[in-house]
């Protein structure tokens, strides 16, 4: 009788296949079944040939060659496939059997689907897996979240075929993150961070650019300084290699061909939504959202730009210090983007009373994944020594970078607005910055007009209570 399989995965695009691939390569036999019969024979007879899988021509047929308790991991697209999936799943598996959702799924669904499989007496996870093609065939980052009870049972595979980090390489990016879809929604934040990332960092180039003139190989020498230091990160470094690479057609760069309109598929859209319900200020994904919005709005872009007229005058000044103050800039504002986020989990597991590590989070995503950067191990040591810190900013560490960095960050900020060049992203985390550190903000006078116009009350500074004033007629008694 051949050997039972470890492990089954449904849907075989192209991160279901470097998934099973992983995984095999970890030395699990693993089952697969895709919906389209022929991509499993494909598979089988192409990349996996010789290898140790089982391929499936039926959900039936998958269950039936998985070893106890059964281990079924969905990779197909979210939403209402995976809803279906998990129908034909229940009547198939036993008692203590897991099935896994490893899709880009919206939290609300994998918190929906745990309470309704847990019901069937079987155990659910939803896991965020973040590392694009690449990182699922030689190490995601994974973010599982859903029955604790069917950790356990996953955990050796998932740590196997997670990126390893440390001194060691010997540390897995791949942890329990919390009940139902903490883990979803820890991935959707990581990719609002992701979001705003790569706006900042695109800001700092189109600055650089249009402000000094700096060539592609400029460019190229300019970043990969960068990644040496505080910022080196894996954006950084895919950025700095984007400048070297020649188009096949013209000769010329590649990067300088591409059309100019940014693509979405909606994940920072449900951060900066979902933070506009919790009441928290994340405004770097929601500034990156919008970017992308009116990149999108090309035809219109360029028939403005033929009326429109902003600066004609040229940087003036010190081209090297103006590059290292552009570093800063980017540094402080790459911290006030994961303040944000942090900010914005904290506020999610108390509205969903999920008990969450923000230290162990943030080692999920030192390896592995897009935002994954040297500055998050100086995270972790700012929740280890509070596990409470409520910003990001008020640990010493960032303290001291991001006050370091003001007075550059300033300069960078309104030196693009005085050439003209727009700085969305840089501008709002200085604002956020700003905001934040001030004891006092003008919501004073905002207080007063929203109970001029509609009775909707204020507090005071000088004693307790709630209050109304008839400003018409006091504006009018003799003073």
């Amino acid at each position: 009788m051949a050997k039972l399989c470890d492990i089954g995965l449904i849907g075989l695009a192209v991160m279901g296949e470097n998934l099973a691939l992983n995984m095999e390569s970890r030395g699990y036999r693993v089952a697969v079944f895709n919906r389209t019969t022929s991509v499993v024979d494909n598979f089988i007879n192409g990349r996996a040939k010789d290898k140790n899988f089982v391929g499936c021509s039926s959900i039936e047929e998958l269950v039936q060659s998985l070893a106890t308790p059964r281990k079924v991991m969905m990779m197909v697209k979210a939403g209402p496939a995976v809803d279906s999936l998990i129908e034909q799943l229940i009547p198939l598996l036993s008692k203590g059997d897991v099935i896994i959702d490893g899709g880009n799924t919206y939290y609300v669904d994998t918190e929906r689907r745990t309470e309704y499989v847990e019901s069937k007496g079987l155990l659910y996870i939803g896991t965020g897996v973040s590392g694009g093609e690449e990182g699922a065939l030689l190490g995601p980052s994974l973010m599982p979240g859903g029955s604790a009870a069917g950790w356990p049972l996953v955990k050796p595979i998932f740590q196997a075929i997670a990126a390893k980090v440390g001194p060691k390489n010997n540390v897995p990016c791949a942890e329990w993150v919390g009940p139902r879809g903490a883990g979803h929604y820890v991935k959707m934040v990581h990719n609002g961070i992701e979001y705003g990332d790569m706006q900042l960092i695109c800001e700092a180039y189109f600055v650089l650019k249009q402000a000094l003139g700096l060539s592609n190989d400029d460019l190229y020498n300019v970043f990969d300084t960068w990644n040496k230091g505080e910022l080196d990160s894996y954006l950084v470094e895919i950025t700095r290699d984007i400048f070297s690479v020649r188009d096949p057609d013209t000769g010329g760069y590649l990067v300088d061909v591409i059309l100019d309109t940014a693509g979405a598929k909606g994940t920072g859209k449900w951060m900066s939504q979902l933070a506009l319900d919790l009441g928290v200020p994340s405004t770097l994904v929601t500034e990156a959202v919008y970017a992308r919005c009116l990149s999108a709005m090309k035809e219109a872009r360029v028939r403005a730009s033929k009326m429109l007229k902003g600066p004609r005058s040229k940087f003036e000044g010190d081209r090297a210090n103006f590059i290292e103050e552009t570093r800063e800039a980017l540094y402080a504002s790459k911290i006030c983007s994961y303040a944000q986020g942090f900010v914005q989990i904290e506020a999610a597991a108390k509205e969903h009373n999920w008990p969450l590590e923000y230290g162990n989070i943030a080692l999920l995503w030192r390896g592995g994944c897009i935002i994954r950067a040297a500055f998050l191990d100086r995270i972790k040591e700012a929740f280890d020594v509070d596990p409470t810190l409520e910003n990001l900013l008020l640990a010493p560490y960032f303290t001291k970078a991001v006050e370091k960095a003001q007075p550059a960050w300033r300069r960078v900020v309104c030196t693009a607005i005085e050439l003209g060049i727009p700085v969305p992203a840089f501008a709002t985390a200085l604002a956020y910055f700003d905001g934040y550190r001030l004891a006092r903000l003008p919501a004073n006078l905002l207080q007063a007009q929203r109970d001029y116009f509609g009775a909707h009350t204020y507090q005071r500074t000088d004693k307790p209570g709630v209050f109304h004033s008839d400003w018409i007629r006091l504006r009018k008694e003799p003073k």
